[in-house]
């Protein structure tokens, strides 16, 4: 009969350090990642140190490592008992949370030094009868015992976990086995198990309020995920084994990068082997390489928690580093077929063919893509309005608005009607679009980042196609349903002549041609100006103009420099620059002409129509071409932009006209 796994917290009789007891390991079987079957660790097979070190949360530095545990087998189990001795953050919380109430995970790190896989029947090991198939751990050592933060499985309220080393060659397995044994395979699987109450003297060993156990082992998982990211950024893909080990390991940047260095001054070789790798038993799954891709392609770990879930990007973290080969490989095993052990044409073919590969390439493309975009600034977001198109028909867009003063109510209390005016503009989307593809050539070299450049470089032109849209329309000065042009004398909203040159006097004419802009029926629109849209050689005049508590101002005979009072700062316009205003590319391209936007929602200008709101651009897997030994994705986005309403907006040409 197995025994349930527990850890315990008292108070020490003296008031020194507090004690701590548990059962480490109840010598069942164990579901670890990595290992295609359960894992039993031989228990007699095991050699145990004297001294055990206590490490929070497998930390393998100074300030992880909590207490000291001496480690023995008792009724075919694994039992500790020892103290935490360390006074960090990290052995208060576990305390202070103990003295609460927190029932808390053990995990064991033990090196495998032999194990068997046993196909068929039973076997008896720690004094249990295990029915096969399991992996039978016959040799191992002992290595530290760690305390960790409950797990996602509400079920329970103890876990046991394990992590388990493999030294060298240390598996057995029959000849006909396909994949090869791991050189170094890391795990944590939880296994489930009772709680044990913790002893009321615990609750006298610190009197502060525990913190939140959620908010400590979700700060612990973003750190680690740090950590992770930060090896990978020392080692920079050339030191495969150091990453390896210094992510297995716990190391901190600062050791990654004494052993990056010491590597340098030795001149080791970091080249790749050449053939597929292999892995011992995966239960991975599409969502896990996706993941693990998209860590690895730079997507940030907290925004991929709150879309995958922190389990799946925390297992995905081990395998950050996984080869463009090895994700073939994983794809064809996770449906159904044989993993190479070399990468040739035929097994490219296959992996292409599978539906999990096009599917996870396509969502980190998308991941990048819009990581791109979104990181773009656009300049047309802050001066126009958004609206859905249900089609690419030229939509006609319609507003009520409305005529008339409200009336006062007469003896008879009747409230007398008001009319109401149509007014229409118009949008139309269009489809811009480009494909690119993963070669074999990209394939072979392990070659994800020049893959990615694709998406992102496309991310940055769909983010820069909201801004062409707009200013093209923007200057081209277009007629609008009434065939007047949207910036003209008839629509009372263009400054011209000589003195529409960006200045004082300038600005606050053009803010009266917009205040003095009216509705329908004649009555003035009651908008203010927010937004000032300048070329980038005005952008400073534009901000010493409304910026300043005061303006120099020269004038007189002796051209005297005097002061005046900037009231121009009161209007609190936002300084808008562009470069497309000034580009020769476009229509009436000028250094001196300049606009003022109303607030976008307070009044229309322009609007940017998606379709049915699909507000960004989307990546979509192609179909497999006969004359590209690749696969083929492309981009797409469906967009247009047109002018709605005229009031809201005033031009100036800033030169004489």
């Amino acid at each position: 009969m197995e025994t349930s796994e527990y850890l315990e917290i008292t108070a020490s009789a003296d008031g020194g350090k507090p004690k701590v007891s548990g059962l480490a390991y109840s010598g069942g079987k164990m579901r670890l990642f990595g290992w295609s079957h359960p894992v039993v660790v031989d228990l007699s097979g095991m050699a145990i140190p004297e001294t055990v070190p206590l490490l929070a949360n497998h930390e393998n530095h100074t300030l992880g490592r909590v207490g000291l545990v001496a480690a023995k087998v008792a009724g075919n189990a694994l039992a500790i008992e020892g103290g935490i001795v360390a006074e960090g953050e990290l052995a208060g919380a576990i305390v202070s949370q103990g003295k609460a109430g927190a029932d808390w995970q053990l995990s064991i790190g033990a090196e495998v030094e032999a194990a068997e896989l046993v196909q068929q029947g039973r076997r008896k090991v720690n004094g249990v009868e295990h029915d096969a198939p399991f992996y039978h751990v016959t040799k191992s050592t002992l290595r530290e015992v760690s305390v960790v933060a409950v797990g996602a499985d509400k079920s329970t309220h103890m876990k046991v976990t394990a992590k388990l080393e493999l030294k060298g060659n240390s598996i057995m397995e029959p000849d006909n086995k396909e994949t090869t044994p791991p050189k170094a395979e890391a795990a944590n699987a939880p296994a489930a198990a009772a709680p044990k109450e913790v002893s009321a003297a615990a609750a006298t060993v610190h009197p502060e309020p525990a913190p939140d156990a959620g908010v400590i082992a979700a700060e612990a998982m973003k750190a680690e995920r740090a950590r992770v990211v930060a090896v990978k950024a020392v080692c920079g893909g050339e030191f495969p084994e150091i990453e390896a080990k210094a992510v297995a390991e716990g190391w901190t940047k600062e050791q990654t990068s004494d052993a990056v260095l010491a590597a340098y001054r030795a001149k080791q070789p970091t080249t790749t082997a050449p053939s597929v790798t292999v892995r011992k038993g995966t239960d991975m799954t599409a969502k896990h390489l996706e993941a693990a891709l998209s860590l690895r392609a730079g997507i940030d770990g907290d925004s991929l928690a709150k879309e995958m879930g922190e389990e799946t990007v925390e297992a995905a973290m081990r395998d950050m580093d996984i080869p463009l080969r090895g994700v073939l490989a994983e794809c064809m095993r996770i449906e159904g077929m044989a993993a190479p052990r070399s990468l040739d044409n035929d097994a490219i073919k296959a992996a292409f063919s599978t539906v999990s590969l096009p599917g996870i390439l396509s969502n980190v493309a998308h991941k990048k893509l819009l990581q791109s975009y979104n990181a773009q600034p656009i300049i047309a977001l802050k001066l126009c309005t958004t609206g859905d198109l249900t089609d690419f028909k030229e939509n006609e867009r319609f507003r009520l608005t409305d005529i008339g003063d409200l009336l006062p109510i007469g003896a008879d209390g009747e409230i007398k009607d008001g009319a109401l005016a149509e007014e229409n503009a118009k949008n139309q989307l269009d489809t811009y679009a480009k494909k690119f593809c993963l070669t074999r050539k990209m394939i072979i070299n392990d070659d994800l980042g020049a893959f990615l450049k694709v998406p992102t470089a496309m991310g940055n032109r769909a983010a820069r196609l909201v801004d062409q849209l707009f200013f093209k329309r923007l200057m081209a000065n277009p007629a609008m349903t009434d065939g007047k042009p949207i910036f003209s004398t008839s629509h009372k909203n263009l400054l011209t002549g000589a003195t529409s040159a960006l200045s004082a006097d300038s600005l606050k004419k053009a803010i009266q041609l917009f205040t003095d802009q009216t509705d329908a029926d004649g009555q003035p629109i009651s908008v203010e100006p927010s937004i000032l849209l300048v070329p980038t050689a005005l952008k400073h005049l534009a901000i010493e103009l409304t910026r300043g508590a005061t303006l120099m101002m020269s004038g007189g005979a002796d051209n005297t420099v005097r002061p005046a009072i900037n009231v121009l700062a009161d209007e609190n316009l936002s300084i808008v620059s562009s470069p497309y205003l000034a580009n020769r590319n476009y229509p009436n391209a000028s250094e001196t002409a300049w606009y003022l936007f109303g607030k976008p929602g307070t009044v229309d200008t322009f609007e940017i129509g998606y379709l049915k709101g699909k507000r960004t651009p989307t990546v979509e897997r192609g179909d497999l071409d006969f004359n590209v030994l690749g696969i083929w994705f492309r981009v797409y986005f469906d967009i247009g932009i047109r002018e709605q309403d005229h009031r809201g907006m005033v031009k100036s040409n800033g030169a004489a006209s």
